[in-house]
């Protein structure tokens, strides 16, 4: 299978790594400096589940040096979708299929109405995984999953073939009945995640410890769920619950990866966070008075700045 990484950053350079090293067709787009060190000496990705080393990586910042992919993985921060989009165009072409692993609720939507129905399947993924140094890709925790399929859950042999390459891969990959829910399920997760880590600058350890800390957490997340559910989003009734205790699990020093963009003074993706939850529950008449807390404290630095580090208590 022939599969273009558009975005090779934690998500994926990781699994495109993986597919990679598996033996499968992959063509990384990537930039800067860590497109230079993917040409010179390789990816490399460093894991608790098992390092691995791409040593001759096709690897360019060129979509039309590549040509049409069976596969288009589409995995860059959410405020360079709408340029992903224009720039992957000559990956794809009348056979392929593309799909988004980005965060967030709107990647799917993006591609869809950029390429048609027919070529695009929903996808998310699960993973810490960031840009350590150029041409390496560092991996924490022990998480590493990734959910794909069709729109109306039937599984298509296009999906059957890319869940194939995936377990040849090793990696723990599903074929989502419903994409959909599985997709707000992450989302249900991550914005909330992303907003308090980043409002409050703590990990996760100290927001576990203090019962008003953690009750906000619980907050975020009911209120995600509810603008689910006021969208027709089928989540299953004991989602908050079993998130909560999904998060029980992390080391105490684990952040989201948004908090190391903003301590960084990096852009955030935080209109498409927080920031659409409270847009969306504004629309469906659903409070979200947390979401939007975390969106006024946390605006100041959307289009980074040296501002959220300087902010910083943790």
């Amino acid at each position: 299978m022939k599969i273009a990484v558009f975005g090779t950053g934690g998500v994926g350079g990781d699994f495109g790594a993986r597919l990679a090293a598996a033996g499968e067709e992959v063509h990384f787009i990537a930039r800067g400096r860590h497109l230079e060190a993917i040409r010179k000496d390789g990816l490399r990705i460093e894991s608790p589940l098992g390092d691995a080393h791409v040593e001759k990586a096709r690897a360019t910042d060129d979509p039309a040096a590549v040509g049409h992919a069976d596969m288009v993985m589409v995995a860059v921060k959410l405020y360079d979708t709408d340029e992903a989009v224009r720039a992957c165009r000559p990956l794809v072409g009348p056979d392929s299929t593309v799909a988004s692993f980005q965060n967030g609720v709107t990647g799917g939507d993006a591609l869809t109405a950029a390429f048609g129905p027919q070529r695009v399947i929903g996808g998310t993924a699960a993973i810490a995984a960031m840009i350590s140094a150029p041409g390496v890709i560092t991996h924490t925790g022990a998480i590493a999953t990734i959910a794909f399929g069709e729109w109306d859950g039937i599984a298509s042999p296009r999906a059957e073939a890319l869940l194939g390459a995936f377990e040849n891969a090793g990696v723990e990959a599903t074929l989502a009945g419903d994409v959909t829910a599985a997709i707000w399920s992450k989302f249900v997760f991550l914005s909330s995640f992303s907003g308090i880590t980043c409002a409050l600058r703590l990990p996760i350890g100290p927001i576990r410890e203090d019962p008003d800390h953690w009750s906000l957490f619980r907050r975020a997340m009911e209120e995600t769920f509810a603008v689910a559910g006021a969208r027709g989003v089928a989540l299953a009734g004991d989602l908050v619950d079993q998130r909560l205790a999904f998060t029980e699990g992390f080391a105490p020093e684990t952040y989201a990866s948004m908090y190391h963009d903003l301590m960084a003074g990096k852009r955030i993706e935080l209109p498409w966070l927080s920031g659409a939850v409270a847009d969306m529950g504004r629309e469906l008449g659903v409070a979200t008075p947390v979401h939007e807390g975390f969106r006024q404290t946390l605006e100041p630095f959307v289009d980074g700045g040296a501002g959220g580090k300087a902010a910083g208590r943790g």
